[in-house]
This record gives structure tokens, sequence and C-alpha cells, in this order.
């Protein structure tokens, strides 16, 4: 099964996508790590592209892609089985991408291995880079963009399915992991 995990930033789709990984015993493939270099500048399309092409077809049978980025749809996309979109209420996102750079700032962990690119106080808070901000404006934006995919005849052949809770969340790892 080949399962795009979206949703707004701080909306839990690592963690899912990581779950589901687990559940299906398939690889999890995150955008942000292909697309994230050093000082927090993002590859070139051509660069990203291909590499994610290089990500999915090293396990064409099965995958986990964790991540919006709207512009690779017609790679990732492509041979997908499945859209899950976590589409939490603002108030849970916003709180959960806050306690995410809260921690991230305290421990000073890096986001992707070799990027150095870690959490700081200035850039959550100080920034019009900030993730906080980036949430704050894109939740809205993704919602109808998600909406609208689920009836567009284009995406028809994709199962969409769409959680609006946690509970949902742990009900469809719970029904991916008894089918293995």
């Amino acid at each position: 099964m080949k399962i795009n995990v979206v949703g707004t930033s701080g909306s839990g789709k690592s963690t899912l996508a990581k779950q589901l990984a687990d559940a299906l015993n398939a690889p999890c493939v995150q955008l942000d790590q292909l697309f994230w270099r050093a000082n927090w500048q993002g590859a070139p399309d051509d660069e990203f592209f291909a590499e994610l092409e290089e990500a999915l077809a090293a396990s064409p049978q099965e995958w986990i892609l964790d991540g919006n980025f709207d512009r690779t749809r017609h790679i990732k996309w492509r041979e997908v089985d499945m859209v899950v979109w976590i589409d939490y209420p603002f108030w849970r996102v916003f709180s959960q991408a806050l306690t995410r750079a809260v921690k991230r700032i305290i421990s000073q962990e890096e986001l992707w291995p070799g990027t150095g690119n870690h959490e700081s106080f200035r850039k959550t808070f100080l920034s019009r880079d900030s993730v906080l901000l980036w949430s704050l404006k894109t939740w809205r934006q993704n919602r109808k963009r998600y909406f609208a995919d689920m009836v567009n005849p284009r995406y028809a052949p994709i199962q969409f399915i769409r959680l609006t809770s946690i509970k949902e969340a742990q009900a469809l790892v719970k029904s991916l992991n008894v089918g293995t």
C-alpha cells in the first residue's frame, strides 16, 4: 500500500506516518527531510523531485509518505493508493505545533540528519518563517484544498481518509495493523 499523510504543520503527520509504517512494515519517507538543506535552505525543485522519485522507487510496492508540498503531487500521487488527511480542529493543531516547537527549542535536536537545522526561540516566535505562523496561515487553506481534492474527479482512484480526531487516527492504525 502507498499512503501519503497530509495536514497542516503541527497536525501530527510525522507521528502518524511512522505509526502507519510500523503497522504495515513499510518504509516511511519524510518530504521535509528530502527538502531541507543546511541553514534552512530548501532544495531546488529539480533536486527535490529527483530525491522524491528515488525515495519512492526504492520501495515500489509500498511506502508511507509524510508531507504536503503541493508542487510534488505529480510525483507522489501518481501511484498513491490512499491519502490520509489529518484535519484536526485549529486549536489542537496549533497547540501541538506550539508544544512541539518548545520541546525542540529545549532539546535542540537536529530536525533532519546532516542539516544542522534546529528550532530556535527566535525562528519560532520572532520570525516571519515561524512554523507557528505557517500553521496559522495554512490551516484554513489546507482544509479548502483537501476538501476540493476529495471530490475532484482527477483524484477519484485515490482513497481519501479524513481524520478529525486522534481517536480516528488510532483506529486507522489499529485497523491496518490487524490486516498485516
